[in-house]
Order: C-alpha cells, then sequence, then structure tokens
C-alpha cells in the first residue's frame, strides 16, 4: 500500500464519525454546538488510532518511515489534544439532563452524573498527558518510567472518553456511530494486546546473549550478542531494533540501536553505542552471557528499500556524524561480503580523532578501490593531515560535485543539526531530494 493511500485512509477514519452522526438526521443545534461535537468526535477518533500509530507496526513505517510515523503520533496527540480542550467551552446549550420530549439533546447536553466526571477527568488526564510526552526530557523521569505512565495513562483517557461520550454524547450512543467506536476501541486494545502481550512472548522464546562488549572509539563501545539457537533476525544493512540486556522480555527498559553488523552474516548482531549518561554508561561492565533481547528490525535507512522505492543509486555516498557511523558501517561491511562494486564515499566527522569509530577497520576498508573515505575533524591535533572542518557546503561541494552525483543515492546518520544541515548542502547541489534518505528520532 503507497504511503498516499495510508494517509487517505486515516484521514477518512478522522471523518468518518462526522459522516456517521450527520446521517442520523437529527435536528440541527447552533453552529458552536455542533462544532463542539465535531470537534470531539474528530479528536476520539484520532486518539484511538494513536494506539496504532504507535504499535511499531512494519506494514505502516516500512511505508512512510520509523521517524515519519514517530513524528505524525506526536503531532495528532497535539492536534486532538487541543480539539477536547477547547470542545466544552463552545457549547451555548445548557448543561443538564435531557427531557423525557428532548430525546435528540436538542436543549439540553444530558450531562450529569458520572459522564461528567468521566468528562472531567479525561479532559485533565489528556492534558496532563500531552505536556509531559512534550516535556518528557525536561522533567526527569527515566524513559522507562516515562514509557509505563504514558501507556496507562493513554488507556484510561480512553475509557474515560469512551464512557463520556456513549452516556453524554448526542451522536455517539447511536447506531451505526455506536459501532463504529466499538471496532476502534478493539483495535485500541488489540494493539495493546499484541505491543504488551503477544511480541514480548516471540521474544522470549527467541533470546540472545552478549558475546562480547569492547571499547571502539573515545566513550564508545561494540557490543555484540547471538542468539542461543539458531540464526539471528533477518534484517537489511542499515536498519535499527529495540534492544533489551539483562532483563525480561515485557521490559520497558528497551532502547533503539543501529545494526553495525552485515546481515550476510547472520551468527551475530553488532551495534556501536555512545555513552550518553544513562543506562549506556554501564556498557563497559556488562558480562558476556548477559541475556539480550531484540525487538524488530526496523528503519528504512537501507539500499534496498531505497532501490524498492524506485531510486536511482549509480553510487552511494554515506554521510555520518560520531556514533552515527553504525547503521552506514553496516551497510559498508554488506556491500563488501556481497562483493557489491559500485562506487562508494563516505564522508565521517568527528570533533577529535579520538572519536572515530573503529579507525583500524576504516582503514583496512580503504584498500577497496571502489571505496572513498573521507574523514573530517573540527578539533583535531597537530599531527592531523586529513580534513578539516565540519561537513558544511564547501566540503560536500567539492567531494560531490562531479557529474552524475544527482543519481548516487544518499544516506545520512548523525546529530539532528548535521542531517538538516547535509540536507541544504546537498538540495543546494542540484541532488534530488527523493535521493537523500535519512532518519530522525529526535523531537520536541
Amino acid at each position: 500500500m503507497p504511503p498516499t493511500l495510508l494517509i487517505a485512509g486515516y484521514v477518512l477514519l478522522t471523518l468518518a464519525p462526522l459522516a456517521l452522526a450527520w446521517a442520523q438526521g437529527k435536528p440541527p443545534r447552533p453552529f458552536l454546538d455542533e462544532l463542539s461535537s465535531g470537534l470531539a468526535l474528530a479528536a476520539f477518533a484520532i486518539l484511538l488510532m494513536e494506539f496504532l500509530l504507535s504499535g511499531r507496526f512494519r506494514s505502516i513505517s516500512e511505508r512512510i518511515g520509523m521517524d515519519v510515523t514517530m513524528r505524525f503520533h506526536q503531532l495528532l496527540a497535539r492536534v486532538a489534544a487541543a480539539f477536547i480542550l477547547v470542545h466544552p467551552f463552545l457549547y451555548a446549550t445548557p448543561i443538564g439532563l435531557a427531557r423525557p420530549d428532548d430525546a435528540t439533546h436538542r436543549d439540553h447536553l444530558g450531562l450529569a452524573g458520572a459522564a461528567a466526571y468521566t468528562g472531567i477527568i479525561g479532559w485533565l488526564l489528556l492534558l496532563l498527558l500531552v505536556i509531559t510526552a512534550m516535556r518528557r526530557t525536561q522533567i526527569g523521569h527515566s524513559y522507562e518510567t516515562w514509557r509505563i505512565t504514558h501507556a496507562v495513562g493513554a488507556v484510561l483517557i480512553a475509557g474515560l472518553i469512551a464512557h463520556h461520550a456513549f452516556a453524554a454524547g448526542r451522536y455517539s450512543g447511536a447506531a451505526p456511530l455506536l459501532w463504529f467506536w466499538i471496532v476502534l476501541l478493539a483495535l485500541a486494545a488489540l494493539t495493546m494486546l499484541v505491543v504488551y502481550g503477544l511480541r514480548p512472548l516471540l521474544r522470549w522464546r527467541r533470546p540472545y546473549e552478549v558475546v562480547a562488549v569492547r571499547p571502539v572509539a573515545a566513550k564508545t563501545w561494540q557490543l555484540e550478542i547471538r542468539p542461543r539457537r539458531g540464526e539471528a533476525l533477518q534484517y537489511e544493512a542499515g536498519q535499527f531494533v529495540w534492544l533489551r540486556l539483562g532483563t525480561n522480555p515485557w521490559s520497558p527498559d528497551e532502547h533503539p540501536f543501529s545494526i553495525a553488523s552485515a546481515p550476510a552474516d547472520r551468527t551475530t548482531l553488532s551495534f556501536i553505542i555512545k555513552e550518553y549518561g544513562d543506562f549506556t554508561s554501564r556498557l563497559g561492565g556488562i558480562a558476556p552471557g548477559t541475556t539480550a533481547y531484540v525487538d524488530g528490525p526496523y528503519g528504512h535507512l537501507t539500499l534496498a528499500q531505497t532501490l524498492r522505492r524506485g531510486r536511482q543509486a549509480e553510487g552511494v555516498a554515506l554521510l555520518a556524524g560520531g556514533v552515527g557511523i553504525a547503521p552506514l558501517l553496516g551497510i559498508l561491511r554488506q556491500m563488501q561480503m556481497s562483493r557489491d562494486d559500485r562506487p562508494v564515499i563516505l564522508v565521517y566527522g568527528n570533533r577529535s580523532r579520538a572519536q572515530i569509530v573503529l579507525a583500524d577497520e576504516l582503514e583496512a576498508l580503504v584498500a577497496n578501490p571502489n571505496l572513498t573515505i573521507v574523514p573530517v575533524l573540527s578539533e583535531p591535533d597537530a599531527a592531523w593531515t586529513g580534513r578539516r572542518g565540519v561537513l558544511d557546503d564547501a566540503l560536500l561541494r567539492e567531494v560531490f560535485g562531479f557529474d552524475g552525483a544527482a543519481r548516487w543515492c544518499y544516506l545520512l546518520c548523525g546529530p539532528q543539526g548535521m542531517i538538516a544541515s547535509c540536507e541544504r548542502s546537498l538540495l543546494g547541489l542540484g541532488i534530488p531530494a527523493r535521493q537523500i534518505v535519512s532518519e530522525r528520532f529526535l523531537y520536541d
């Protein structure tokens, strides 16, 4: 299914409750009342579909990208929250139980008792959920704590809003709109069952164990794991997984890491991980034999998906910043093992020489006549003879200013600022946007 059809389907599901409410043929109310109900109906549909967007379903993420799926989830949650927060303040109709002669709630909202409380509590919880999600890093809670509270809060909000809509809503308690909500609620519940029940069970049946942890650059480690039986999961070079170390497959203690090994060798999975002050600072103390579980693979930063989407790849340009070398190293290793003879240029930026990951392996790869490696340091030592500076317009123009560069594929991974800057520079060189592939996972 093309991405455009996925988006069109999402829009139709969002608008469907409005059409089903209109089809009930109830007598109209003042415009602001109908607008308020319409915002609430659309917001409830969005919130229920948020469960699907956050479920890491590859049928969705492989078509629009996991990073786009995540961003879509975040933005739509804010839209739904805005709709619901405004919703109660637009009504002009008096609050209170509908009279026997007002079965359609034309003159009274029918809001009293439990329906009022579930609406108020759901309204407050939604506001709290969105704020804590937007300010997660500033609040200081661990990712694991935030994830648990976020999931529990989402389920509570869905239940509270459902009760409020069915008990007090003018339209939601009547078929066929009622059945529409039941189907979406069932899909949301099924998503939770798959994410927190079925997938962990499947991971439990396929445990991995740590083979080795060794330093490969300043405060940077290479972690290798292998399956305790059989081969490692199938994946494409450049993809990533969510990794659990030393815990059970149901634990929320998981983190996304790009796979740095080549899928041609499925005996082990290798990851390049930099210390950032969280659990990564304990990597050096992880003992061989420690149990690990992986959830994946995910991501579209691959040559295979690039070709499936009709992009040209007469040559391959890899632009890495710091530990962003990890997925691109996996691509390099796979191309070496599969004897891919296309020309490759790796532009690899770091602050200092000590931060260059696996410098010996990169130096050995230079023996391949099809590969050109351009290391760049922004703060080099006096003995450094390579390029100095950052991956800016001048450097990229010098490296990729040749004829035919527009028919190469450009894969970018690194800090967010570096990716944005490199994308602008490549577009300025006349590289078509569709030839540039990157993934972003840090948002406000």
